[in-house]
């Protein structure tokens, strides 16, 4: 018999590695499949990026690294914090991983303890509630809605605190609606979280340099919280290194010595080679950056446009990263033939097998009135999906 340990009994397999992997299938089947459900900028990393990377190489960085990264690159990010951010986290604050995703997860494990409950605004990045469950902490969510362009109100998360609460967990650029805190709403959230010196907020930034709105804010700036705020970032989406596996974290010293204790006995230091590209990402030029950036602007709008033209989808205007989540529910309860939508996830495989078009449903992200809808691809494959996806809907009765 095969019992696999009873923590994978807690927690499911990410939904857009699963529609990604679909896709993939009808594919290699020979259909014309546009993939609109993975979360990676369609953009090659830039040259001076790999150049740095294959000079590495010939350099000689092939031995094992620091666990906390090499010292020369978290100077960078130190400085990289206090540049963009007007962050103060010195070198010994600062921990380097393989990809933000790690680096969440490691600080997740330093901080929940079994029974804790972790406040995580919903709609959500898939993996949120699934650390949260492996670091056997309970994760409360707070809904919000299209109209609350998916920010829950303070007066909301203010009723999720009790006892036991130990962290809140959020994304500006969000992933899945790329909503974007302003200052001000950042500013309450500090007000809020000052009254409860006992939870932690861990900040996901890691679509920091996909906002299209002018400055990202990042909620460490209030002094008055700032030693509770674990900043998340790395150099997946910013600059197209989504295989290059770099994330990292400012944080109070004793966080980040915790998360250094625990990555050295799961993966040591990360990637020599990946790292040295990194240090190039950080201290370059920033304009493949923002060219990338004008590029994601301009395909959302396009979809914005492609979407009215498509009945019944309720949708924001996304400030930063790279998606659309449209309220989909307008179709719930209709068929085409023998196929009846009664959820988002219905109404995603019907796309996936009838227009050839992937996306993922809501209910990855906390809501299943919706889907996520990425438009990290080129005009013309996304004005071919949007026209897929029209007709198809079209049939819906």
């Amino acid at each position: 018999m095969q019992h696999p340990a009873e923590r994978l009994n807690s927690i499911h397999e990410s939904q857009t590695i699963g529609m990604a992997k679909l896709a993939r299938v009808l594919a290699a089947e020979g259909k014309d499949v546009i993939n609109l459900s993975f979360g990676e900028p369609d953009f090659q990393t830039p040259q001076h990026i790999k150049d740095a990377a294959k000079k590495a190489i010939d350099d000689g960085f092939t031995f094992y690294t620091p666990v906390p990264g090499y010292l020369d690159l978290r100077k960078a990010i130190s400085e990289k914090f206090k540049k963009d951010n007007d962050l103060d986290y010195p070198v010994d604050q600062i921990v380097v991983s393989t990809g933000a995703k790690h680096a969440i997860m490691n600080t997740i494990l330093s901080l929940v303890n079994p029974g804790d409950e972790v406040i995580i605004p919903t709609p959500y990045w898939v993996s949120y509630s699934e650390m949260v469950k492996l670091a056997e902490g309970i994760p409360v969510f707070v809904h919000a809605t299209v109209e609350q362009d998916f920010k829950p109100s303070v007066e909301q998360i203010k009723a999720a605190i009790t006892p036991k609460t130990k962290l809140f967990i959020f994304s500006s650029p969000c992933n899945p609606t790329g909503s974007v805190f302003s200052k001000g709403e950042l500013k309450q959230l500090a007000e809020l979280f000052a009254f409860y010196p006992d939870v932690f907020i861990i900040s996901d930034e890691i679509y920091e340099h996909i906002t299209f709105t002018g400055k990202h804010e990042s909620i460490a700036q209030f002094p008055e919280i700032v030693d509770r705020v674990i900043t998340v970032n790395g150099v997946s989406k910013g600059f197209a290194m989504t295989g290059w596996r770099i994330g990292y974290i400012g944080a109070a010293q004793w966080i980040a010595q915790a998360c250094e204790k625990i990555q050295g006995q799961f993966t040591s230091g990360t990637c020599s080679i990946a790292q040295r590209a990194a240090l190039a990402a950080i201290t370059s030029d920033l304009k493949p950056t923002f060219d990338m950036r004008e590029a994601f602007r301009k395909r959302r709008d396009l979809v914005l446009n492609l979407i009215k033209d498509i009945p019944g989808l309720k949708v924001s205007k996304p400030e930063g990263a790279f998606y659309v989540f449209p309220d989909v529910s307008y179709y719930f309860g209709k068929s085409n033939g023998g196929v009846l939508i009664s959820t988002a996830e219905d109404l995603c495989m019907y796309l996936l097998h009838h227009a050839y078009v992937s996306v993922v449903t809501g209910d990855a992200f906390g809501n299943g009135n919706y889907i996520r809808i990425s438009y990290a691809a080129s005009d013309e494959n996304l004005t071919k999906a949007f026209t897929r996806i029209r007709e198809v809907l079209s049939k819906l009765r």
